[in-house]
């Protein structure tokens, strides 16, 4: 006879710090804190705390909450964070990672007009994932739309599965933008997903990042498969909490995306009664 019994995976449940926009990098310290995560992974943007090691790790060692990624400054508003040059900025994504002890660095394809990167990038990616311990987990964009128009900004491909990566970031909110299916592309990127942004979507134009569990993407579902892996990467929320219209409702919100994740990466077996 077998019985039915519970395994958790080993992957960490983070709060990324582009979830508490417009409040701080140094505010989501305290919630991640507060409400539980097991650790935070850092948006590195304008906010200048995001971009200071010696301030990053203050705040770590305050609230007592582990960096476990390091999302380098890949977003058009970053475009001069870092240096304006790409190969910099992932040098020094990689840099802050490890002197932080993050295990992953989160990097999105190039803008397809950043031609000279895009050329370069997948053996590039390579090349620095060969020098480090540290992850290069590249992440699934999106087609742009306008109207009935579709523009391609990402090169190689927004869909970063038709390339050779050593790891990948799955998002879901992503994966919604494109309408593309993402248990389909989870299993693409098969034992390479290192990483997980989870976010819902309902499939329109713009990029929603939704609350899990608010949207029409299968975020329980992949939690669930990854649990069943025994997944040992990192599980990031990542959601827009910009209509919040208080601290209080904004940390309903994260606290709702934790309990949702926790649930369903509580994978349900059955084993052998002794």
């Amino acid at each position: 006879m077998a019985e039915p019994v519970v395994r958790i995976p080993d992957a960490k449940v983070a709060l990324s710090t582009a979830s508490v926009y417009p409040e701080s990098t140094a505010t989501a310290f305290e919630i991640a804190a507060r409400l539980g995560y097991d650790g935070v992974e850092v948006m590195v943007w304008t906010d200048p705390v995001s971009q200071d090691i010696d301030a990053l790790r203050r705040l770590s060692d305050y609230h007592q909450i582990p960096i476990l990624a390091v999302h380098a400054p890949c977003l058009l508003i970053t475009q001069r964070v870092w240096s304006t040059d790409p190969w910099v900025k992932l040098q020094r994504a990689r840099a802050a990672a490890e002197k932080l002890g993050a295990s992953t660095v989160v990097v999105h394809p190039p803008f397809r007009w950043q031609r000279q990167y895009a050329r370069d990038f997948v053996a590039g990616v390579w090349r620095m994932a060969n020098e480090t311990d540290v992850r290069f987990a590249v992440e699934n964009m999106y087609p742009w739309r306008y109207r009935d128009r579709e523009m391609l900004a990402y090169a190689p491909d927004w869909d970063v599965t038709k390339d050779d990566y050593r790891h990948f970031t799955i998002d879901l909110s992503h994966a919604a933008t494109a309408r593309t299916d993402a248990l389909e592309m989870a299993d693409r990127m098969g034992d390479r997903l290192g990483h997980v942004h989870l976010a819902d979507g309902k499939g329109s134009a713009k990029d929603e990042h939704l609350v899990p569990g608010r949207g029409a993407q299968p975020c329980g579902q992949l939690l669930e498969r990854l649990a069943g892996s025994g997944f040992d990467g990192h599980v990031v929320i990542e959601v827009n909490t910009r209509r919040a219209m208080s601290g209080a409702e904004r940390e309903a919100d994260l606290a709702e995306a934790l309990a949702f994740t926790r649930l369903h990466l509580a994978s349900s077996v059955r084993v052998p009664r002794r």
